[in-house]
């Protein structure tokens, strides 16, 4: 594999610098808890590439940011290249005219993850490797199904016994060999890391193997794009394992380092109340606590945030903020946006939204400022939730009075 402008990994743990080809997914000192930090050579990569100089419409766009051989074959689906819209019916009810939606449900697989999948894949393929696992509570499992069943790689997949029943059978559709554990997704974790020891499987899991987070960072570096290559003022992220905010914030220091960008956007972690330990970590400058979670953002609801190392780095260095709001604000935003803007986002994928209105009301968002809002999933992976939001349709008779009198009552 040549991937001459990646330096090395360096310990978001103990610090320790390691070379382009360590092997591990962890750090050999430190172990699970020492993830990985992939290390650029930015003069290189400032050498060989300039913005007018990207080519095709997809994440793949962006390989001269990514630890990927510039030769190993493209996705066999199409990722990233999603809408960033200016919601202007929304923006007026808001008084906000700023306010940009980029809305990442529009991936093959429906949700951010596959920004991820698609790296962690030809890391996969590059080493070799004969089958793939991975740990989630359903969007991450679902984009590495089907990313891997274009490729033709098998797939072992292990969910917690709460996952939405629509991203299950997603899962099953796609031809996953599926472990749906009785007990919690940190226990899915731990059952996928001690299985790719045991089966010599590829792990793909976001906050355990490095190469995943910059995978995710090209949905920071489309949004730099989409906006002329300026960054905007805040970029609201929801927030579980911290992966995502990991990967965004990766995306705008790389543009900083390379000179594309003079500044960081600030980023504003968005967490349930009832599972918001890297909020409370950061308010409270200590190290991240475990907790019980509990909310119906299942994508969030992450008890032991494994990437809290580089989350908490993202809202430091970006002189962020972090944020908590109630599963009924969630349910609020998901009617709002859909209602107003025609995006319509899984409870996770809106928790960023809905983060954003509390700040706005609350009169922490400058009127004057341009705010990007990164709704992660599609709706459609939990109607449940759905329907919590908007209720259920009226029921009608098959007859034209039956229709003018709900009609009359709606009015």
């Amino acid at each position: 594999m040549s991937i001459d402008h990646v330096k090395g990994l360096s310990c978001m743990n103990c610090g320790k610098q390691l070379p382009p080809t360590h092997t591990d997914y962890t750090c050999d000192a430190c172990g699970v808890p020492g993830i990985l930090d992939v290390l650029y050579d930015y003069d290189l990569i400032r050498k060989r590439t300039r913005k007018d100089g990207l080519e095709g419409q997809d994440a793949w766009r962006y390989l001269p940011f990514l630890p990927v051989d510039p030769a190993a074959p493209p996705p066999r689906l199409s990722v990233g290249g999603t809408p960033l819209y200016h919601p202007e019916r929304l923006c007026r009810e808001l008084e906000f005219p700023g306010l940009h939606i980029k809305d990442d449900g529009r991936n093959p697989t429906g949700s951010l993850k596959d920004r991820a999948s698609v790296v962690g894949l030809a890391r996969a393929i590059a080493a070799g490797a004969r089958t793939v696992t991975a740990a989630s509570t359903g969007n991450a499992a679902c984009s590495l199904a089907g990313l891997s069943a274009a490729a033709g790689i098998p797939c072992f997949i292990f969910v917690p016994k709460r996952a939405p029943r629509p991203k299950v059978a997603q899962l099953l559709v796609f031809g996953a060999q599926v472990f749906q554990v009785e007990g919690t997704y940190e226990q899915c974790f731990d059952l996928s890391v001690e299985a790719s020891r045991r089966f010599g499987w590829y792990n793909r899991n976001c906050a355990y193997n490095p190469y995943l987070v910059e995978g995710k960072k090209t949905v920071g570096l489309e949004i730099a794009e989409q906006l002329g290559w300026q960054a905007p003022d805040r970029v609201y992220v929801s927030v579980g394992d911290g992966c995502i905010i990991s990967g965004v914030y990766k995306a705008f220091h790389d543009l900083k380092a390379v000179g594309w960008l003079d500044k960081l956007p600030r980023l504003i972690a968005v967490q349930a109340e009832g599972a918001a330990p890297v909020v409370k970590a950061f308010r409270d400058q200590r190290p991240i606590e475990p907790i019980e979670p509990n909310t119906l953002a299942d994508s969030i609801a992450c008890g032991i945030p494994r990437n809290g190392l580089k989350a908490l780095r993202a809202l430091r260095e970006s002189g962020g903020d972090a944020v908590t709001v109630t599963d009924q604000q969630i349910l609020a935003a998901m009617r709002r946006l859909a209602g107003s803007a025609g995006v319509f986002g899984e409870p996770a994928g809106v928790t960023a939204f809905a983060g954003f209105l509390k700040q706005l009301a609350a009169g922490q968002v400058p009127r004057g400022e341009r705010a990007v809002v990164l709704v992660t999933g599609n709706g459609l992976k939990d109607i449940d939730s759905a329907f919590k939001a908007v209720g259920e349709p009226m029921r009608v008779e098959p007859s034209m009075a039956a229709v003018e009198k709900l009609v009359s009552r709606a009015g």
